[in-house]
């Protein structure tokens, strides 16, 4: 776990916490880490849990699946990001997607009670963990309202467009990188990837975008 500690530290949830007491801090917790390979699925959908999970390693995509067995994905997680936070903290205890490794991945898991609730040692980081949590949750419910309005737009170009002006003003630039392939845009989107695909080619011809691979670039303002 030690090799990880850099990775740990810079997790919201340890904001503020010297590295005078991370070590002991993360004894009071309770960790434990465990590893996956690419494609292992880390929960199913509806599993009950009761620690948050931590990535130090590799990447993780949380996919929602409906009743016919199609799949969405919901997020893209990578190191140092966090799962199962806002289910431990709902108390509905079971998962409402799957976690999925989509490269070899590790994660430390923490007891969500020994977060929020301060042990007899009445150890000095607890209080500032609990505002972390609620910063982290604050920020969770934000991003999941910055997906509804991607796909609540009513067109796939629309969607695409959404998404990737969101992506442009995170990263400050015109020019970036996105974290998924084709197939995995268009489940994030909830569309087909023929459609997907025949708006990027229609976007690029008008002169509006260009790509290569998962590199975007917004060019000028679409019309209309």
């Amino acid at each position: 776990m030690k090799k990880y500690f850099s990775i740990i530290s810079a997790s919201p949830l340890f904001q503020g916490i010297s590295g005078e007491s991370f070590s002991s801090m993360l004894d009071c917790l309770g960790c434990t880490q465990r590893a996956y390979e690419k494609g292992a699925t880390v929960f199913f959908e509806g599993d009950a849990i009761s620690e948050i999970g931590l990535l130090v390693r590799g990447r993780l995509h949380l996919v929602k699946s409906d009743v016919w067995g199609n799949e969405s994905i919901v997020a893209e997680l990578v190191p140092p990001e966090m799962f199962g936070e806002a289910v431990c903290c709902g108390g509905a205890g079971r998962l409402p997607v799957s976690v999925v490794a989509k490269e070899a991945s590790e994660v430390l898991f923490l007891g969500y009670k020994k977060i929020v609730t301060t042990c007899p040692s009445a150890c000095t980081f607890h209080a500032k963990l609990i505002r972390n949590m609620i910063g982290i949750l604050a920020e969770k419910n934000i991003l999941l309202s910055q997906k509804m309005e991607h796909i609540t737009q009513r067109t796939t170009k629309e969607k695409l467009l959404s998404y990737l002006g969101e992506i442009a003003r995170q990263r400050g630039s015109k020019s970036f990188d996105i974290p998924f392939n084709r197939q995995e845009l268009a489940d994030y989107l909830s569309v087909e990837r023929s459609a997907l695909s025949a708006e990027m080619s229609k976007l690029r011809k008008a002169g509006v975008i260009d790509y290569r691979k998962n590199h975007f670039a917004l060019l000028r303002e679409p019309d209309g």
